[in-house]
């Protein structure tokens, strides 16, 4: 496939992801307010998904024993700890503060391969980074209500870190020869961040009536069974099919980048469907982040320096070994 080619490929993936992934809130909001406890939400999105890729996961058992540790950390960071931390931190600070907190991730991101990797980064992904955080402030009007509770804002930088961890795993799993198959990397990582997830959401106190009856989305009733579809297939099949896809076609800081869109999606489909409406504000902080994404994915990774870095081994540029699912 031709570079530029490929690189498009990359960004629609990438784009489809952030819708998926974006859509997660407006179906899950309606199964908490009927009654849902948020972590039960979580360990029923984990588990189902894992549950649909059973079959896969079969197929591809052999990375138990060639790519243990990816599949553990993919479970650990980019499925069970993102969530743990989020909801977690949204126990103590406000949802907005939360959000910016964690969608910090492509700007830790790039952090890890400048002063991690040793990598230069060119400086329209850095200037993405920073019209993208600085519209992300907007869209969840940071300012309406800071709650600078120390313990929240460092689960939320957990979950920033988790988010960091995702795009560095997603990377790291294509490298090589033996590069793992993306769809046993996600199905397992599933498997796996659900029986992490389990001890914390407790599943055995869910109310599982809740989810025989039906929601309401914006007065509007609808089959609970079908917005928890919705948060399985969608929201987290398709969300982590194509974002793990995305990565391995375009570089780990673009697709950090285009993935806030998914704060903007997530925004816009709660206006649409949940009847929460978008400010001025927001509509600033939606545009700017489709700046920072699309000056982001039109830049180009910058070659290596000639010489080696203290470190790092000679020539290498990909992950480095000591990456955490090594």
């Amino acid at each position: 496939m031709h570079a530029s080619q490929g690189r498009s490929v990359g960004l629609g993936l990438a784009l489809a992801s952030a819708l998926s992934f974006g859509g997660s809130g407006v179906a899950a909001k309606p199964l908490i307010e009927a009654g849902l406890d948020p972590l039960h939400v979580v360990w029923l999105r984990a588990a189902g998904a894992a549950l649909v890729l059973l079959p896969v996961a079969w197929r591809h058992r052999g990375l138990l024993r060639s790519r243990p540790a990816l599949l553990l950390g993919f479970g650990l960071f980019a499925v069970a700890g993102v969530q743990a931390c989020y909801f977690a931190a949204i126990s103590r600070i406000p949802v907005g503060v939360a959000l910016l907190v964690e969608y910090l991730g492509p700007a830790l991101l790039l952090g890890w391969v400048r002063f991690v990797q040793r990598r230069p980064v060119t400086r329209a992904a850095a200037v993405g980074v920073v019209l993208a955080v600085t519209g992300l402030a907007c869209v969840v009007e940071v300012w309406a209500g800071l709650g600078f509770d120390a313990l929240g804002l460092l689960l939320a930088l957990g979950a920033a870190c988790c988010q960091v961890a995702y795009f560095v795993l997603s990377d790291h799993g294509s490298k090589g020869e033996d590069a793992a198959d993306p769809l046993g990397v996600i199905a397992y990582g599933l498997l796996i961040g659900a029986a992490l997830l389990t001890p914390v959401a407790r599943p055995w106190q869910l109310d599982w009536t809740v989810l025989a009856g039906e929601a309401r989305m914006d007065g509007v009733p609808v089959s609970a069974m079908l917005l928890l579809a919705w948060v399985v297939l969608i929201a987290t099949v398709a969300a982590y099919l194509t974002g793990v896809l995305a990565v391995r076609r375009l570089s780990p800081q673009v697709a950090g980048v285009v993935a806030c869109l998914e704060a903007v999606v997530a925004t816009v489909l709660a206006w649409v469907l949940l009847g929460e409406h978008l400010s001025a504000p927001q509509i600033v902080g939606g545009a700017l982040v489709l700046a920072g994404a699309f000056i982001a994915q039109t830049s180009t990774p910058k070659a290596p320096s000639a010489g080696p870095v203290a470190g790092s081994v000679p020539g290498n540029t990909e992950l480095p070994v000591s990456s955490p699912a090594a």
